[in-house]
């Protein structure tokens, strides 16, 4: 059984996203979408929203599920029984660092891959950080994020700029 995992922050998860873990649901036999809990960073949404968010993007595949991690990757993928780790590349600019991340994980534990897919064109430029600077502006985000995202992440800076 091929067993990826696909970790990310999916602060929050963006068409471009989704679009990864479609592609490697249709590859691999069972995919662990792993919301990394990152101390260092001050996301929008918390974990369990986060988790939230994915399990309702991904609801209609059934080799997909979602869990949040902390620590290392390649920990979370060993303890997944992960084959494969998934990495998104957008552009060239991702290729140096995601490179270095996957030979590092490669002597860690040898018996991991990693596996790099390219985002769709129509997706090669989304980032969350780029969607969150555009809502926090009041700027339209309907174009890169579910419906139901959206909205979710639209009420959030309500939230916040009522406070």
């Amino acid at each position: 059984m091929s067993v990826a995992v696909y970790p990310g922050s999916f602060d929050p998860v963006t068409l471009g996203h989704y679009d990864i873990i479609y592609r490697t649901a249709q590859i691999m036999d069972r995919v662990i979408i792993g919301v990394l809990n990152n101390q260092s960073k001050k996301p929008l949404f918390s974990v369990a929203e986060r988790v939230e968010m994915l399990k309702s993007v991904t609801v209609t595949l059934p080799n997909v599920e979602i869990q949040s991690f902390d620590g290392l990757t390649i920990d979370f993928a060993r303890r997944n029984h992960a084959n494969v780790v998934i990495r998104g590349l957008r552009a060239v600019t991702d290729f140096e660092y995601e490179l270095q991340l996957a030979q590092t994980n490669r002597v860690i534990a040898p018996e991991i891959d990693t596996m790099f897919l390219t985002t769709s064109l129509k997706y090669s430029y989304l980032s969350s950080s780029i969607v969150k600077e555009i809502a926090s502006l009041g700027g339209d985000i309907s174009e890169f994020l579910h419906p139901h995202i959206a909205e979710y992440v639209l009420k959030k800076y309500a939230a916040l700029q009522s406070e």
